[in-house]
């Protein structure tokens, strides 16, 4: 299969500091603004944007550093933009954050002292794999948002040491991605079958591969954060369909604390999330031909939002924008100091996070938390 590759990252607006040139891995949710707090009139929904058809992805495939600088329109992305761009406030699914240079920005991201999540997760998987492989005897885990991280090597090492066949199904939006990482797997885990998907997991008609035997549907990360609350149970709902009697759901969650290190997480002080956040206006500028937008017309804005227990990031206008998009041949102004929403980060009380997943008919059989508290990991069952 033929993948193509993003537009090149030229154009930038020369910047005071130097730039960093560091990648992310695939969040593919909506984020939306409070329920209450603005009019809504007329938003769209995720069933009301273009749905992705999966297909499998080629393992020869590599992604190329130096990327075509041809403008081709993205019918998903234009979608989203002609309706998120014009609501009040702007909201863009954080999908689509994680290009190419987002996903390795994400990347870093994860390494910093701020950003406790995937080290919490991490111990809790090192400590937990084998109790998880014993519990569900799966022989096929499809895991959504897919990677080559440390995360998902500890649970192929506890599937691959049982000694039975196994089947790996890394389900991503990224082709080029989802082509590297399974080629790296295949080369590391020889017994292991990889069959790589390319979906957006989050549209309707969710299916998962058949298996002669229980399958575990793995999300990871604590990305069911980047879920609005009803997209949420929708996704509950959606997963617990695609599973059948039997099989099982491995969800991570980030849980509520201290709001003052939630906050240092999402706006560190090196500045990659600020910088990972401001590369959205570049996905625009490349993905839809703009004229007129640069990455440093916008200050990065993290907050905790009490009343939906959530940080939110923003991009938030340093002076009045004028851009013309050529793929949608539409012009956008923006006022000076007005704030586009791009991701939110849910936090969960865990008596809370089990009912929704039960209220989705996904019963809970066992969860982990690492020795601070500050992350989860939730096994259940169809």
């Amino acid at each position: 299969m033929d993948v193509e590759c993003l537009p090149a990252l030229s154009g930038i607006r020369p910047r005071q500091r130097g730039g960093r040139r560091v990648q992310r891995k695939v969040h593919v949710r909506p984020a939306c603004p409070a329920r209450g707090e603005r009019d809504h009139t007329g938003r769209a929904r995720a069933g009301d944007l273009p749905e992705l058809l999966p297909r499998t992805v080629a393992l020869g495939v590599r992604r190329s550093e130096t990327r075509a600088v041809t403008v081709q329109l993205d019918s998903a992305l234009a979608a989203d933009a002609s309706v998120g761009l014009w609501l009040d406030p702007p909201v863009l699914p954080t999908k689509w954050l994680y290009d190419g240079r987002g996903s390795r920005l994400f990347d870093e991201i994860t390494r910093l002292p701020e950003y406790y999540p995937t080290r919490r997760e991490t111990s809790i998987l090192t400590d937990r794999a084998g109790e998880i492989v014993a519990e569900t005897e799966s022989v096929m885990m499809v895991e959504f948002g897919s990677g080559t991280s440390t995360k998902t090597r500890l649970l192929l090492d506890a599937f691959s040491a049982a000694g039975r066949p196994f089947t790996y199904v890394p389900v991503d939006v990224s082709a080029p991605m989802l082509a590297e990482s399974s080629a790296i797997l295949a080369r590391d885990y020889p017994t292991i079958e990889i069959r790589p998907v390319e979906a957006d997991f989050t549209q309707p008609h969710l299916t998962l591969p058949h298996a002669d035997g229980p399958r575990v549907a793995v999300f990871l990360g604590g990305t069911i954060g980047n879920f609005d609350d009803d997209d949420r149970g929708v996704f509950f709902t959606r997963v617990a369909s695609a599973l059948t009697p039997g099989d099982y759901f491995l969800l991570g969650a980030d849980l509520i604390k201290d709001t003052g290190r939630l906050v240092a997480a999402y706006n560190d002080k090196a500045g990659v999330t600020a910088d990972f956040n401001r590369n959205m206006i570049e996905v625009l500028r490349t993905g839809l031909g703009a004229t007129g937008l640069y990455t440093d017309d916008f200050d990065h804005i993290a907050r905790w939002n009490p009343v939906r227990h959530r940080i939110e990031m923003w991009l938030r206008a340093r002076r009045p924008v004028h851009a013309t998009f050529a793929a949608l041949e539409r012009d956008w102004d923006l006022a000076a100091g007005t704030e586009i929403l791009t991701e939110i980060s849910t936090k969960f009380e865990l008596s809370a996070l089990h009912e929704e997943l039960a209220s989705a008919g996904l019963a809970q059989v066992d969860t982990w938390t690492d020795p601070f508290g500050d992350f989860s990991l939730t096994l259940s069952r169809r």
